[in-house]
């Protein structure tokens, strides 16, 4: 894994430390997701075992009806860092947690959202470099990373093998087991950082699996923009899929909004439609963090979700 530290030393993890002058987000208890620290609802925990990739838990939030309505079909979010959402003890960095179980609550509760399944994929910290970088974009940018990171050892990459897992693997074992409707309309994507990588990378290298797929902080500086450069020309239709980006302004977030513009150029390029099939949005204050995540998670659920163009941050 030694080519890919160079990497991680730029700020690859999920939450890496902030930079000494930024300001840290603190959770605000008057937004939807609260500030209640423990696990609102079912949440149901396995084991998952792969060739393709290391040994992960995988984390199953239930709606609220799940229980008394046997029936009943769900549509399905699938999150990367699963150990992140729901649980704030688990939470590696800040303790927080995205308060996915508390907002999906209230959402829907006050009818915004459907109530929906979430599947949390717990990352490997050995692992989660190489598993979320867009493995295609490797050889194609190979210059442009090793400009940045001197080494930068294309066999190390496995988001291929992540997706394959994800998508053979894990999504049929969910539908089998949990009463999903499994078609690419019900089925979203979602993470932050290099989290917002791998989604942007699933959904446009199985845009028939993934309808919607919600990229939160995402990672785009890396060689210079190389990777928005990379997916410009590889989005998913836009009359069958739904995007969402956003970034802060604090910690890492303070470096995204130019690599973003660029996106959100090559996004309406492509045919999307601000408010109606995609939306960009700026969190003035937000960090890179579980804790600004939290605050302002309701605005991607309810995009992705219900196709609610709500307020919350600047509309780019």
């Amino acid at each position: 894994m030694r080519a890919l530290a160079a990497i991680a030393l730029i700020g690859l993890t999920a939450c890496a430390q902030p930079e000494a002058v930024a300001v840290e987000t603190q959770v605000d208890p008057d937004t939807v997701a609260g500030d209640y620290r423990g696990i609102t609802g079912t949440v149901e925990r396995f084991t998952a075992t792969s060739d393709l990739v290391t040994t992960r838990d995988v984390e199953v939030w239930l709606p609220p009806s799940y229980e008394s309505d046997s029936d009943r079909r769900y549509p399905v979010l699938y999150m990367h860092d699963g150990q992140n959402l729901f649980d704030p003890e688990q939470s590696k960095y800040s303790k927080w947690d995205w308060g996915i179980d508390e907002a999906l609550t209230v959402l829907i509760s006050d009818g915004h959202v459907p109530e929906v399944i979430v599947v949390g994929v717990h990352s490997d910290s050995e692992t989660r470099n190489p598993d979320y970088f867009p493995q295609k974009a490797g050889p194609e940018q190979a210059d442009a990373f090793r400009r940045d990171f001197g080494q930068f050892d294309l066999s190390q990459l496995n988001a291929d093998n992540y997706l394959t897992f994800l998508v053979q693997e894990l999504k049929p074992q969910i539908d089998a087991t949990y009463q999903t409707q499994p078609g690419r309309d019900d089925t979203s994507i979602m993470g932050s950082s290099m989290g917002g990588l791998i989604s942007l990378y699933a959904i446009s290298e199985y845009p028939e699996v993934f309808g919607r797929a919600g990229m939160v902080s995402t990672h785009f500086p890396l060689g210079d923009g190389a990777l928005v450069d990379y997916f410009s020309d590889r989005l998913p239709d836009p009359d069958t899929h739904r995007l969402y980006f956003d970034f802060g302004t604090e910690t890492l977030d303070h470096n995204y909004e130019r690599y973003q513009d660029r996106m959100d150029s090559a996004v309406m390029a492509a045919g999307y439609a601000a408010g109606n099939n995609w939306t960009t949005r700026k969190f003035q204050g937000h960090d890179h963090s579980e804790r600004a995540w939290r605050n302002r998670v309701h605005v991607p659920l309810q995009f992705l979700l219900a196709g609610e163009d709500v307020d919350g941050g600047e509309r780019r």
